[in-house]
């Protein structure tokens, strides 16, 4: 029965290790993204099970054990940057120049959720620069304003009844801020320029695009082209770039990998860990959705997510330095035609 039922799980494993390869859109397909670390814990305990329980005697478990060691591997493999033994991308640095410095908070907020004083610690106990707010319909807004107006003086938002209201608060000045649709009439995304304390300009873009779930989006098609246009508009700006939001995706997924290298983006989480942001219901189904990305100017003083709002997503806070002489040092990958070509088809399929 044990044997039979590894079996089974072997199967599972080798199926859902080879779903996420297949480039299509539909939401079943997309959704086999998430779970990656989960699925590569349960291939393992298939792996020491089988080896302990059972003599290798025939064909048949040769090839069972052969099948879970190498989908193992490959599950592994494919998560590697994002253990602590690998180089951190984005380099770390202790704070000496207050003025070059610059703290960020995303949080979804969970438009049902009515827990508004747990929001009011975090932003008290983060006191970011700039705070980004997803999920915001007309009272968060209204509450986070109340909050926020005396110590973050610029704002910019579009509260939502549909959970993909936002808002941006910043300590520091917005040049030129916009509220953009750029897949649909009913997802925005903020595009600024934000001046720091030692008056350079840097560009921010601030997302929450559709997850592929069948009650939000029955495929993948307007995120993925979102993500690609922003990247495409970070490839033709000459200020330094930051990208911050619930990205409603994980780091390891093919759009994810394909955003990065066409935006020629670091991410702060290579090196350093995981820091799932969704679920905060369940400890063992847990990712990461909530994502910052940046280009090589900045370094990295603190990361973290934070406590629980009892919204379905943890904060995530982040404090940068810019440190644009030391740029140099960790220069992303300049990205392939191959991918320039697979980025600009993404972005067609819109169209399409």
């Amino acid at each position: 029965m044990l044997k039979k039922i590894l079996k089974v799980i072997a199967f599972i494993a080798i199926t859902l290790t080879l779903i996420p390869i297949f480039a299509f859109d539909f939401w079943w397909i997309r959704m086999f993204d998430f779970p990656h670390v989960q699925l590569t814990v349960i291939t393992l305990l298939a792996i020491l099970i089988y080896y302990i329980k059972f003599s290798f005697k025939s064909y048949g478990d040769l090839a069972i054990i052969s099948i879970l060691i190498t989908c193992f591997a490959f599950q592994v493999y494919k998560v590697r940057m994002f253990m602590p033994f690998y180089e951190s991308e984005v380099k770390s640095e202790k704070l000496t120049d207050t003025s070059k410095s610059i703290s960020f908070l995303t949080s979804n907020v969970l438009q049902s959720n009515d827990n508004y004083d747990l929001l009011k610690n975090v932003i008290d106990s983060t006191d970011a620069d700039i705070m980004l707010f997803t999920e915001v319909n007309e009272k968060w807004s209204n509450y986070i304003k109340k909050q926020l107006r005396g110590s973050h003086a610029y704002m910019i938002g579009v509260p939502l009844d549909n959970t993909y209201g936002m808002l941006l608060c910043s300590k520091n000045e917005l040049i030129n801020p916009e509220i953009k649709y750029l897949v649909g009439d009913s997802i925005p995304s903020i595009h600024t320029k934000i001046k720091l304390d030692n008056q350079q300009l840097i560009q921010f873009y601030g997302l929450h695009p559709t997850p592929p779930m069948p009650q939000h989006n029955p495929k993948s098609t307007q995120r993925d082209a979102e993500f690609m246009i922003i990247a495409d508009l970070k490839r033709n700006n000459r200020l330094p770039v930051l990208v911050l939001g619930d990205f409603n995706d994980v780091p390891w997924s093919g759009t994810m990998k394909l955003f990065k290298a066409y935006s020629e983006l670091l991410d702060p989480r290579i090196g350093r860990g995981f820091y799932n942001t969704f679920s905060t219901k369940s400890k063992l189904l847990r990712w990461p959705l909530d994502h910052i990305f940046v280009s090589e100017e900045f370094r990295l003083i603190e990361y973290k997510n934070c406590t629980s709002i009892k919204s379905d997503h943890f904060p995530l806070y982040s404090k940068l330095v810019f440190s644009p002489e030391n740029a140099h040092e960790q220069k992303p990958k300049q990205a392939s035609k191959s991918i320039i070509e697979r980025a600009q088809k993404q972005i067609e399929k819109l169209k399409n």
